[in-house]
């Protein structure tokens, strides 16, 4: 935390001197950001060369296949779901940027965007703790003293179970209070043309929240079971429906067409939850048994 935030820092100091003194605008900003990229991981590099954490030796050699295999086909799932992820975002800008020639759909979406993501940063930090939580749990151990087993996959259960809870409450509340300054957000547009475009987007973007709770958790809790392939196929598929609803909603209902893309698009990842969590996923009640 003390090197990400000195690197911060460095970085917040760098940039005004580089963009405005040494006039090198957006590439002084790339610069610095670079920079402190370098630093950071020099020293994060040093530290674990202190504590014996690198090993000079093994750093310099091939990785025996057998332990580079589960990397490269977690990853080169994830880079699947990555693709399938920009793939849907690039056509929601795409069919947005064409509603209109004067550009009010677009900044309309931008606006109802800005709404979204008020209460989707914070659940997308749940998915983060997921990701922690839901691993470390799976792990099985002893208490040396009192010989008490802590941890194992009932216990992984119950912490998702908790997790998913508390996604579903905060996507709740946070949709409800996103409703409810809606009014003043949408006076951050001077043109009431733009705000009138924005509302009904808004609103779906807010009622969003409740799915994007449950999704964004459960997605965690795939990629913190290493279930990458299903989390993978599934945003998949969730992308594959989207670009069909995106070829017919906005055509018939604009704007809010594109958001109710949008929303098909979670839906389809909330079934892929679903599925995981209850059919075929490590945690599934079917697979506990066979485990117990």
């Amino acid at each position: 935390m003390k090197i990400s935030l000195f690197a911060n820092l460095f970085n917040a100091i760098l940039d005004p001197i580089l963009i405005f003194p040494l006039g090198l605008g957006v590439t002084g900003a790339a610069l610095a950001t670079l920079a402190a990229e370098i630093i950071s991981g020099s020293i994060f590099f040093y530290m674990m060369a202190k504590r014996k954490m690198i090993s000079w030796s093994k750093l310099c050699s091939l990785p025996k296949w057998e332990k580079l295999e589960p990397l490269v086909r977690g990853g080169a799932a994830l880079q699947l779901r990555n693709f399938a992820l920009n793939l849907t975002f690039i056509a929601v800008t795409r069919v947005t940027q064409s509603l209109d020639e004067a550009g009010i759909a677009a900044a309309a979406h931008a606006m109802s965007i800005q709404v979204f993501q008020l209460g989707g940063i914070v659940l997308l930090a749940l998915s983060t703790v997921a990701q922690i939580v839901v691993p470390n749990r799976m792990v099985e151990t002893v208490d040396p003293i009192t010989k008490k087993k802590t941890g194992g996959p009932l216990s992984a259960k119950s912490a998702v179970n908790r997790l998913m809870s508390w996604g579903l409450v905060l996507g709740i509340l946070l949709g409800a209070l996103q409703i409810g300054v809606l009014p003043l957000l949408h006076k951050s547009s001077p043109l009431p043309e733009v705000r009138e475009a924005a509302k009904m987007p808004s609103y779906l973007a807010s009622i969003y929240q409740v799915i994007n709770g449950l999704v964004f958790i459960g997605e965690g809790v795939m990629i913190g079971t290493g279930s990458f392939l299903q989390l993978s196929l599934s945003t998949l598929v969730a992308t594959c429906a989207t670009l069909l609803a995106l070829n017919k909603f906005p055509l018939k209902y604009g704007l809010t067409g594109v958001w109710m893309s949008f929303g098909v698009f979670n839906t389809i990842r909330l079934l892929g939850v679903w599925l995981h969590q209850t059919k075929n996923g490590p945690l599934a009640r079917r697979n506990l048994e066979k485990t117990q």
